[in-house]
């Protein structure tokens, strides 16, 4: 059984403009590539930037990042014998470029819709995508593990593996994990730096400061590739002998330049830092360290939004712009002028006001302040803002840390990110009962960033987590409301509030916060026929849905749980005794959600009742507009009717 959702699939295609693209357009893979004489591939980089530009005007996506690394796309395909050689992109924002060389460039216009390309390389899609991307800091682990396949599969001819990771992402633990490996295990991975100082937000950390400063000169490069090439012509350089010549290699340059390289620190080759615009340049390094020997790194700068002047002077707002006037630069707004606010401004605006009550509170985020709208907090009290970078598992820890001295934090994360830190909750907060607040961005589906952004699990893998509170507002209002009662004194024990991507229902959402009582929720309408319990903002959804039903004569009661756990026990209770049969209905995962708590609190309690959950599948989903996939998912207010009518008809 596939593990993922079925969607039909979008094989449409547009011919490329020959006038526009005479080079990209006779492409179908890169083998055509290969076949052109260097001289040419600057065309090619000019016609990518080109296509990009115009297409992502209409069709929205990542934008920034894959104006920046033309060149590097270009000069892999270009260098490496490509799908044969792997090449593993972190993240995949930067990846567009790849589609495009690789016979994806007549669908491109299907990019982040229903049945078609998906946002990130995949490899359900192509062969040349060798591993899923979505979530950042993986590449290095996975292509370590490809290099040492091939060692071990003999492949002939030898099999080469390459990472491309950016200077964001390489903070990330996992890479440095894998950095470590790779230093100690026999490989022959090539890591390329993608460095242009940025993640989504400006990129920040020690690390990205050294980064931004490491230097090493023209002349030092070209006297070591020569020395290379002629200690393996005389056979003087062996594998055996490769860590100590590292090691007097790094003390002799550690002296002259007074400078020391953490990579080669790990006894890993180093290379660069190079212009990742000077494409010849690029080619001719890669054809000299590409069949080495051991693990490397070439350390790339590159500029984000390359060859388009407005994302290259604002690559942050540049990074996912939406729609845009491809020759003024102007934004297209899609949103009406009177449209609410979106959830996580509403969040952001919160907690600012709760932090200037209470100096206690502290906010931190993962290389998201923006996403998040953490970065209302920084504007308003930046000593009281902490941005981490790429690094949940220590954001969660340091957010205990901080509780445990009696501050309030409050982790303002993805909740496909979150994934990420769970046994840091566990061990580091939950099991201290240490009052930390998780503010889960982006709850439930998403849209066009599809499965590895989608935000499904968090009910289930917060709701097992003892001393756990799960909440989920179903309006702006009750957000607001939510945030207070988790920030007041006193309380113990972690609480997590999340919340969807995009905007709310209410304009006038700054009113007035109150205590809300822990595990009690609300009766929002009345009924005889069937009882629907709903968490989270799908209660507009479902009150929809009971419109429709009342027109059809059938009455419906419908409840806002709002706590997750602990469930309200009177609720549960007022619902068994009156027999009814009970619909659930959530915006994540069927499993381990509303829908199985309430089945396990009827079972507990000794009643016996009809129960119908309407949640996310147990599937992966595709991207795809959320209503689009809350249909697909049969979460929409349409399945929801279908399914109160089919029991009402049930129990005739």
């Amino acid at each position: 059984m596939s593990s993922t959702l079925y969607t039909p699939v979008d094989d449409s295609t547009i011919a490329l403009d020959t006038t526009r693209y005479p080079v990209l357009a006779g492409m179908e893979s890169p083998a055509d590539l290969r076949r052109l004489p260097q001289e040419r591939l600057p065309e090619v980089c000019a016609e990518i930037r080109d296509f990009l530009i115009n297409s992502l005007s209409k069709n929205p996506g990542h934008f920034a990042s894959s104006m920046g690394a033309v060149e590097l796309t270009v000069a892999l395909h270009y260098v490496f014998d490509t799908p044969y050689d792997r090449i593993v992109w972190d993240v995949g924002h930067q990846a567009y470029g790849h589609k495009l060389l690789t016979g994806r460039a007549s669908r491109f216009h299907t990019n982040r819709k229903l049945g078609g390309l998906c946002g990130f390389p995949n490899p359900d899609e192509s062969e040349y995508d060798t591993f899923t991307a979505g979530h950042a800091s993986n590449a290095i682990s996975a292509a370590l593990g490809m290099s040492i396949a091939a060692t071990l599969n003999n492949d002939e001819p030898p099999r080469r593996a390459v990472a491309v990771i950016g200077d964001a992402s390489i903070s990330g633990g996992l890479a440095f994990e894998g950095l470590n490996n790779a230093a100690n295990a026999n490989n022959n991975l090539l890591i390329i730096l993608n460095d242009n100082d940025m993640s989504i937000d400006r990129n920040v950390g020690s690390l990205n400061s050294y980064l931004a400063h490491l230097t090493t000169s023209k002349s030092y490069n070209t006297f070591r590739y020569r020395l290379y090439k002629l200690l393996k012509k005389l056979h003087l350089f062996k594998d055996n002998n490769r860590g100590r010549l590292l090691r007097l290699n790094n003390s002799l340059k550690s002296f002259f330049t007074k400078e020391q390289n953490i990579f080669e620190g790990l006894n890993i080759r180093y290379f660069g830092p190079f212009d990742g615009h000077d494409l010849p340049r690029i080619i001719r390094v890669l054809n000299d360290i590409k069949d080495m020997r051991g693990p490397r790194i070439l350390h790339l700068r590159t500029v984000k939004g390359k060859g388009y002047k407005p994302a290259e002077d604002d690559p942050a707002n540049w990074h996912a712009p939406g729609k845009f006037d491809p020759e003024s630069g102007r934004k297209l707004s899609e949103s009406k002028p009177d449209c609410p606010l979106k959830y996580q401004d509403v969040f952001g605006e919160t907690l600012v006001e709760l932090a200037r009550t209470d100096n206690r509170i502290v906010g931190i985020t993962a290389a998201m302040l923006s996403g998040t709208s953490v970065c209302k907090l920084q504007e308003a009290m930046p000593h009281r803002t902490f941005d981490v970078g790429i690094s949940e598992g220590h954001a969660v820890t340091f957010a205990g840390g901080l509780a445990k001295d009696g501050m309030k934090p409050v982790v303002a994360i993805y909740s496909a990110f979150l994934q990420r830190a769970y046994d840091h909750i566990i061990h580091d907060v939950a099991l201290q009962e240490l009052p930390v607040l998780f503010a889960i961005d982006r709850a439930g589906l998403v849209g066009e960033d599809g499965a590895t952004h989608h935000g499904l699990l968090d009910l289930s893998y917060l709701s097992s987590i003892p001393g756990m509170i799960v909440a989920s507002p179903r309006d702006e209002i009750m957000l607001r409301h939510l945030m207070y009662t988790a920030l007041e004194s006193g309380r113990k024990g972690p609480m997590a509030i999340r919340y969807p991507r995009g905007s709310g229902r209410i304009a006038q959402w700054r009113q007035p916060m109150k205590h809300v009582d822990i595990g009690r929720g609300e009766k929002l309408a009345s009924g005889d026929d069937v009882t629907v319990l709903s968490l989270g903002p799908i209660a507009s959804e479902v009150s929809v849905a009971i419109g429709q039903a009342a027109a059809k004569g059938i009455s419906v009661a419908h409840y806002d749980m709002i706590f997750l756990k602990p469930l309200d026990d009177s609720i549960m209770e007022e619902v068994a005794r009156t027999g009814r049969p009970v619909i659930t209905v959530e915006d994540a995962s069927i499993k381990g959600g509303l829908g199985s708590a309430v089945i396990e609190w009827l079972s507990d309690h000794g009643y016996s009742l009809p129960v119908h959950r309407i949640g996310v599948p147990d599937k992966f989903i595709p991207h795809g507009t959320p209503e689009q996939l809350y249909k697909l998912c049969g979460i929409d207010a349409g399945s929801i009717f279908h399914a109160i009518v089919s029991i009402k008809q049930e129990r005739k």
